[in-house]
């Protein structure tokens, strides 16, 4: 029994031809497409690099956003730096005239006035623009305060006097002008 089993089994050619023209075992060989594993482990690669461009592109936002941040908290914290720069010449003078020993009227006028042109000047050159209505100009509650309504002969809700000038900072308003307005007839 023992002389059965280790004989050997005739090979037989005609099932070596078959198993050789067979056709192969899945659809995907027979297209010459590759084979199951070979599209996983080729999936696998290209998630491995979506995954690895989205966390730089993620990085890049947080970078970005942390920038921003760091631009806006030092826009506050010197957004008064053009503005101070332009008020030290101005204390620079008021700080002179007080030294002065003998000052006159003339002199404290003078530098009075002389002060009074650097502060403009540095209004100015920060967009700060007085806000002086005239006399009759309508009333802007936008732009002007009427503390009091007088009589007078101009037409009602007009301007009859200014008690203090207003300030506006570029387009904003920083403080209304102090009016009188005209009452109703």
């Amino acid at each position: 029994m023992q002389d059965q089993e280790n004989q050997a089994v005739p090979p037989n050619p005609e099932a070596a031809e078959a198993a050789a023209s067979a056709p192969p075992s899945t659809p995907e060989q027979a297209a010459g497409q590759p084979s199951l594993e070979e599209q996983l482990a080729a999936t696998e690669a290209k998630l491995a690099e979506m995954h690895d461009a989205f966390m730089r592109a993620k990085a890049d936002g947080e970078n970005i956003r942390r920038r921003a941040q760091e631009d806006v908290a030092k826009a506050h914290k010197f957004a008064v730096e053009s503005f101070a720069e332009a008020m030290v010449p101005v204390k620079d003078s008021l700080e002179m005239a007080l030294k002065v020993d003998a000052p006159t009227v003339e002199s404290l006028k003078e530098g009075v006035e002389m002060t009074l042109k650097q502060l403009s000047s540095a209004f100015e050159r920060n967009r700060l623009i007085a806000i002086e209505p005239a006399q009759g100009e309508k009333l802007d509650p936008n732009k002007h305060q009427a503390v009091a309504v007088v009589p007078a002969d101009q037409e009602a809700n007009t301007v009859v006097a200014v008690l203090q000038k207003g300030y506006m900072i570029a387009d904003r308003l920083l403080r209304p002008a102090i009016v009188t307005a005209a009452q109703a007839k």
